[in-house]
């Protein structure tokens, strides 16, 4: 894979925690301030870890001054875990659904990590079908683990030998994010209303009897 030339901008080499290069590929981080109010990222309290855990090692990242998001040529993928069970594997379908229908990009392709296909080769080489130049590998997990830290990046990299000229990056998992918060109390308060009689069941668990009080 060949070189990229980073961009014609100021900027300022920052470390960051939980963020990872992969291959030639840069990326950036913006200050809460440059950021806007909007984007509510938390840092881990554990930020100040030893740089020997592998999941938290430290890593130099170039911080542009501006921002720079999905654009023409980019495709990103959304990988998760990949499971035995069909019904979890639709749901990443229907989230990437919602995602590519909310942001507007063009090219947006679920992937499993294993267990299930597509795997992050497939997605990879249809990305590039529909014209990607650069591939936004995106972890639907929570949090930096041996996942992130490894088997993702291991399996890209190998997915990506297959496009000689294709960039990627493997971003961050979610992390902590104000608005999930949101998102877990949501689910607490409609599954406290299934059980009480006042909401149907939700599509995650509709038909497995598992949303239910037990009693010891």
């Amino acid at each position: 894979m060949k070189s990229l030339s980073l961009p014609s901008l100021p900027f300022t080499r920052t470390f960051f925690y939980s963020l990872t290069l992969v291959g030639s590929c840069y990326c950036y981080g913006l200050s809460a301030s440059e950021r806007g109010t909007n984007t509510r990222w938390v840092s881990f309290k554990t930020s100040n870890l030893s740089a020997k855990t592998p999941t938290l090692s430290r890593v130099l990242c170039l911080r542009a001054k501006s921002y720079v998001g999905v654009g023409d040529g980019d495709a990103v993928i959304i990988v998760d875990h990949g499971s035995r069970r069909k019904e979890s594997n639709l749901l990443l379908n229907e989230f990437v659904e919602m995602f590519k229908h909310k942001t507007g990009y063009e090219i947006v392709e679920p992937a499993h990590m294993e267990l299930a296909e597509p795997s992050i080769r497939d997605a990879f080489q249809s990305c590039v079908e529909q014209g990607a130049q650069r591939v936004v590998i995106s972890p639907f997990f929570l949090s930096p683990g041996r996942h992130w830290n490894q088997d993702i990046p291991s399996l890209s990299s190998e997915a990506a030998k297959e496009h000689p000229g294709v960039s990627y990056i493997v971003t961050a998992p979610l992390g902590l994010h104000e608005l999930l918060v949101d998102v877990v109390n949501d689910r607490i308060k409609h599954c406290l209303k299934h059980i009480s009689g006042d909401a149907d069941e939700c599509s995650v668990c509709a038909g497995t009897g598992k949303c239910r009080l037990y009693n010891s």
